[in-house]
């Protein structure tokens, strides 16, 4: 490659314009909340939608948990279940998905389902 070719290959960085973020009107827990309120979504669900990882979506979530019960919305958690057994995660504290079922050790577990309802 010439002195030219190095040129053309620096004049072309130079013409590239600068990455702007998109444009938000909205906090990212509002927009969680909105996209809730239209129906049941999972984490892995929500993280696809957001483009933002699915570990942000359940921080996100225990967030708007403690916040909404105070308005007139509340975080409604349809628990993980067991696609082997049928056990389901009732008195589970954390949004996460479990590892694995306690009754028959499957790791073939349904994702807690979220949405927001009135109170």
């Amino acid at each position: 490659m010439g002195i030219s070719g190095v040129r053309r290959m620096v004049e072309r960085r130079r013409m590239r314009e600068p990455v702007v973020p998109e444009e938000r009107y909205e906090t990212l827990r509002r927009r969680i909340v909105a996209i809730l309120k239209e129906g049941a979504l999972s984490g892995k669900d929500l993280s696809g939608r957001l483009r933002i990882s699915e570990r942000d979506v359940y921080e996100h979530l225990e967030h708007i948990r403690k916040t909404m019960n105070k308005g007139a919305y509340k975080l409604v958690v349809t628990p993980a279940a067991c696609e082997k057994c049928g056990f389901v995660f009732r008195k589970r504290g954390r949004m996460k998905k479990p590892g694995k079922c306690p009754i028959c050790r499957s790791e073939s577990l349904a994702d807690p389902l979220f949405s927001v309802e009135r109170a």
